[in-house]
């Protein structure tokens, strides 16, 4: 049951994931704090609410004093904070691994219950950097808050998403379809089961545990990427790189892959078997075959745009 208390404090509040969280925040009568490091960018999810009810605060997880006035007074801390990318060196463990335990620090001093939205494969022994800090991460906020909720999401899919969305434009644009690692297995999770997932953690199947959220398919990248073409009826060739010509491809500045993005995408994104899920949380995953062609078909030769954001 959440509380009586209606301040919510969310740490990336303006990401893909943080505006469907926001949107529920507040239809359930939140004031909600979109903690964010671009204050412009949190515009975004003002309109899901009424006036005054979505409150921008500049608050980046890496500033001390900034995250504690953002979470002083609130009840319920949402920590959605990420990156996929570093700008500089570093950023993967500033964010992930030393903001994660600040807000989890902050948050528990404050005597707010928290929700901390890690990801699959997120592990302190982990080759790749992103999950290997997203592991510490969790360590970091175990160990400060032992009643936080951790949740961990294959990658998510939705109107917004970065996934189907990037191959797709890609797609209407070009013959080939550069990709690697093409047998990597993915569990794509719908976006609105997991803003779904963060509120059910709230309460108490949440508290102190650990979930694994996939959808109900698993199906490796070449796949997904051909089911995603299907949809848009084109015919672009997937070619799955040699692995060597992918890493020289990263070296190259604006490449648009480094080579921590394929190491990790050498490894399976799934649930791990026997670890509680969407299931236990009471949400049914969406298949993506009840929303992807709502979307995606934009791409389509002659598609329409859609434009419908919230509604799920």
């Amino acid at each position: 049951m959440l509380s009586e208390r209606k301040i919510a404090t969310v740490f990336g509040a303006s990401g893909f994931l943080g505006r469907y969280v926001v949107q529920r925040l507040a239809a359930r009568g939140y004031t909600v704090r979109a903690a964010v490091r671009d204050t412009e960018a949190a515009k975004i999810v003002r309109p899901v609410g009424v006036a005054g009810q979505i409150v921008a605060l500049y608050a980046p997880v890496s500033q001390e004093a900034l995250a504690a006035r953002a979470i002083e007074g609130a009840d319920t801390v949402i920590n959605l904070a990420g990156i996929l990318v570093e700008s500089q060196k570093g950023d993967f463990y500033r964010t992930h691994t030393d903001g994660a335990g600040r807000v989890a620090r902050l948050a528990h001093a404050a005597g707010a219950r928290l929700v901390h939205v890690s990801a699959i494969g997120a592990n302190p022994a982990s080759p790749s950097i992103y999950a290997r800090s997203k592991g510490e991460g969790e360590q970091a906020v175990k160990s400060v808050h032992p009643r936080a909720a951790i949740l961990r999401p294959s990658v998510i899919f939705g109107a917004e998403d970065e996934f189907f969305n990037r191959f797709a434009k890609m797609a209407a644009l070009f013959p080939v379809l550069p990709i690697v690692y093409g047998e990597t297995k993915f569990q794509p999770v719908y976006v609105a089961n997991v803003a779904d997932a963060v509120l059910a953690a709230l309460g108490p199947l949440g508290a102190g545990k650990l979930f694994e959220l996939g959808g109900p398919q698993q199906q490796s990248f070449k796949a997904l990427i051909q089911h995603m073409l299907a949809i848009i009826e084109r015919k672009s060739h997937i070619w799955d790189m040699p692995i060597g010509l992918a890493r020289l491809l990263a070296m190259i500045p604006g490449s648009g892959l480094t080579a921590d993005q394929i190491t990790l995408l050498a490894l399976d994104n799934v649930v791990t078997p026997g670890l509680p899920g969407l299931l236990e949380l009471g949400i049914a995953p969406t298949p993506m075959d009840l929303v992807l062609p709502l979307y995606l078909a934009r791409y389509r030769v002659g598609g329409r745009r859609h434009n419908d954001v919230f509604n799920e």
